[in-house]
C-alpha cells in the first residue's frame, strides 16, 4: 500500500511541512515520486519514520538520529526493544507524577491534607541539577545567576507560570510566521520578535551578550530544547539562534 505525503501526515500525527522538511535533509525519503513529484511512501518509510518519531521521544537531535539509522549495523528490533525499556524505565515516574497530580488536585480542592514534600514527588532531581551544573560548566552562566533567578521566580504562583508558557508560546507563534514570511534573522521584523524574547528572559534573570548567545547555544546543543523546537517547526530552532545571536551582539554589552 502506497500512501501520498497528506495521508502519512494524517495518520502519524506528522505535519506535511515536517515530513516535507525530512526529505529535503535526507533523514525520510519517499519510496518514489510520482507525477507533479508527488511523494509516495512504503511500509518501509512508515517504519523509519516510526523509528525517528521514538528518537525524538527520547529527546535525540535530528542529525543524531541520522546517524543511528543509516548506520550499517542498525536493527530495527533492537531497537525497538532498547525503546521498550528505555519507556518502562520511566513509567514508574510518570504513574508518581500522575499520582502527584491527583493528590495535589484534591489537596487545593480542599479534600485532602498535603505534605509540602509531597507536591515535589516523581520530579527528576538530579536532573534538575544536571540542567544548572551543564549551564555553570559551560561557562554560559554563573552559580549567582542561578541564585539570583531563583529569587525572582520562588513567590511565582501556577497563574504567573502559565502566563509566562503562553507569552512564550505566542512569541514562538510569532517567529514561525516570521520565518515563513522569508524574513531574515536581522530583519526588524524578526529582530522585534527578539527584544521581546529577551525581555521576557529578564523576568527570570538577566543575561550579557555572552550569556544570551549561550542561552541559544544551549537551545541547540541539549536534547529537551532541541525536541521542544523541533516539535513547533523543524527550522526554528536555527533561526531563533541566529536571530538572538545577532540581537547580542547588536544591542547586549
Amino acid at each position: 500500500m502506497f500512501y501520498t505525503v497528506n495521508k502519512l501526515a494524517k495518520i502519524s500525527g506528522v505535519s506535511v511541512r515536517t515530513l516535507h522538511f525530512y526529505d529535503e535533509i535526507g533523514l525520510l525519503k519517499p519510496a518514489f515520486y510520482g507525477e507533479n513529484n508527488y511523494r509516495y511512501y512504503k511500509e518501509e518509510q512508515l517504519l523509519k519514520l516510526q523509528q525517528i518519531l521514538f528518537y525524538r521521544e527520547l529527546g535525540f537531535p535530528l542529525n543524531e538520529i541520522q546517524r543511528i539509522i543509516e548506520s550499517g549495523d542498525f536493527n530495527k528490533v533492537e531497537a525497538l526493544q532498547s525503546h521498550k525499556k528505555i519507556l518502562e524505565q520511566n513509567l514508574n515516574r510518570t504513574n508518581q507524577l500522575i499520582k502527584t497530580i491527583d493528590k495535589t488536585i484534591s489537596h487545593l480542592r480542599g479534600k485532602i491534607g498535603m505534605r509540602d514534600e509531597e507536591l515535589f514527588m516523581g520530579f527528576d532531581p538530579i536532573k534538575q541539577k544536571k540542567y544548572e551544573e551543564e549551564l555553570i560548566n559551560s561557562g554560559r552562566v554563573t552559580q549567582a545567576e542561578i541564585d539570583s533567578s531563583r529569587d525572582k521566580v520562588k513567590h511565582c504562583t501556577s497563574s504567573d507560570w502559565q502566563k509566562f508558557k503562553n507569552e512564550f508560546g505566542s512569541l514562538h507563534t510569532e517567529l514561525v510566521e516570521v520565518m515563513e514570511q522569508n524574513f531574515d534573522p536581522d530583519s526588524v521584523e524578526a529582530q522585534k520578535l527578539i527584544r521581546k524574547h529577551y525581555e521576557m528572559i529578564l523576568n527570570f534573570w538577566t543575561p550579557t551578550k555572552e550569556t544570551y548567545i549561550g542561552l541559544s547555544q544551549l537551545y541547540c546543543s541539549h536534547p529537551d530544547f532541541v525536541k521542544f523546537y523541533n516539535d513547533i517547526h523543524p527550522k526554528l530552532l536555527n533561526y531563533l539562534m541566529e536571530a538572538m545571536k545577532i540581537y547580542a551582539e547588536n544591542e547586549l554589552s
